[in-house]
């Protein structure tokens, strides 16, 4: 398939239903001993620019990990959250995930050859972009249920961690995993050295995310929050027992979904959290509205040379993928959330430049 503009025509809502089934259808780590030295080593964020950004995460590393500071934060209590689609990884021109459902079309159809003819699966198979962005939300649901559940999750999961491994993004060709942002991964690596444990709060589907964050980003399966459906647990004809992924919604863990299931499967409020959208709005302000030393961070899509560019906050181009309006950049400006400048902060993107 080769992408095109035209798949900005799907709204946000749209893809989020692709990346789960809808409901219609349907160990803290210790403290570290050099905690306050690392965080005042500038080549902790060597992909980072000297400026207000940078300055403002090594300096919660420092006040937040130092005994002697009275914004001091016991090692129990150190959770960051960070988002990943446009936070941690590429998210345009079209999440990754919903690439993996249509991806999966064409197997799904090998099996069961009478949807070749049936829609929405007969236009996915034309690999025409612009006639799958027009179709309604109900056949994107329809193809999401199709290749995301009525497998048992192990089987799931070797097919993600099989197209993962394939799979090429269209403008770099380079597998999606290689397109992971240089200076978040030191950000992560620069928090777990200081005590902090980091957990991918994620609208995307938490199955599939899990396949890959150990490897990717050193976070464990355990530490993912994300969309998640149902799960019904069986026996095969030996008798050993497994779990097959249902139609069932059970978390939307987008917008205000993210501190519930922050509630829900971590149990703390988070002290840092990083987000690059509306989907992270509730996120940040959960964050924030806790006592003490506090950062929240939004990444604004503004490099089309080195990546993208999109907003539509400050004069950018308009999106329905990761869409950051003038509304969300003014509140972080009224409420003291930092936002990196992807053009201006990062010295670099990606790994590989």
């Amino acid at each position: 398939m080769s992408s095109n503009d035209s798949i900005f025509r799907l709204n946000r809502r749209l893809l989020l239903a692709a990346l789960i089934a809808a409901p219609a259808l349907t160990a803290m780590v210790g403290p570290v001993s050099t905690s306050a030295h690392a965080a005042e080593d500038h080549d902790a964020l060597p992909s980072w620019n000297d400026g207000p950004a940078k300055k403002a995460i090594l300096d919660f590393i420092r006040i937040t990990t130092d005994p002697s500071s009275k914004d001091f934060v016991p090692p129990e209590e150190r959770i960051a959250t960070f988002d990943q689609d446009g936070t941690l990884w590429v998210e345009h021109p079209i999440y990754s995930q919903l690439i993996y459902c249509f991806d999966r079309v064409p197997a799904l159809v090998k099996a069961r050859p009478e949807l070749a003819k049936v829609e929405p699966f007969k236009t996915v198979l034309t690999g025409d972009f612009e006639k799958i962005g027009k179709l309604p939300l109900r056949a994107i649901e329809e193809i999401a249920v199709a290749t995301l559940t009525g497998m048992d999750v192990e089987m799931f999961q070797a097919e993600v961690k099989a197209w993962i491994a394939g799979a090429r993004d269209h403008r770099w060709k380079r597998p999606y995993t290689d397109l992971i942002y240089q200076p978040m991964q030191e950000v992560l690596t620069l928090f777990r050295a200081n005590g902090y444990k980091t957990f991918i709060v994620t609208g995307g589907g938490q199955d599939f995310v899990r396949v890959y964050s150990e490897r990717v980003y050193g976070i464990p399966p355990e530490q993912v929050v994300g969309s998640a459906v149902g799960t019904k647990y069986g026996y095969d004809k030996n008798g050993k027992p497994f779990l097959t992924k249902e139609p069932k919604l059970l978390l939307n863990d987008n917008n205000a979904g993210k501190p519930e299931g922050i509630h829900l499967e971590i149990g703390r409020r988070p002290r840092a959290a990083f987000g690059n959208s509306t989907g992270d709005r509730q996120m940040l302000e959960y964050t924030q509205a806790g006592d003490g030393a506090r950062l929240s961070m939004l990444v604004l899509h503004d490099d089309g040379k080195r990546e993208y560019a999109y907003g539509p906050a400050q004069g950018l181009p308009d999106s329905k993928v990761g869409t950051f309006p003038q509304a969300l950049y003014d509140e972080a400006k009224k409420d003291g959330w930092f936002v990196i400048s992807m053009k201006d902060d990062w010295k670099r993107i990606f790994a590989f430049e």
